[in-house]
């Protein structure tokens, strides 16, 4: 879905932008340009942001606890 309708920025683009390498709205706002021009989009960006940020801390979390295998 459009998030930012002056940029034509979707909520994917702004996702990618994070798996990429930005981490924070900020850096978001920088690469993609979300909320220059009449900042109405700006709530609804941060919202995806922080949805996008936390999902990856979980993954991450879940990810960290070492696997254990036995020999057969």
């Amino acid at each position: 879905m459009y998030v930012c309708l002056c940029e034509g920025v979707t909520d994917g683009q702004i996702r990618e932008a994070i798996y990429e390498g930005c981490c924070s709205y900020r850096d978001v706002r920088a690469t993609l340009g979300v909320a220059s021009q009449c900042g109405k989009c700006a709530c609804l960006a941060k919202q995806v942001v922080r949805d996008t940020l936390s999902d990856m801390q979980s993954s991450q979390a879940a990810m960290a606890y070492p696997v254990n295998f036995v020999a057969a």
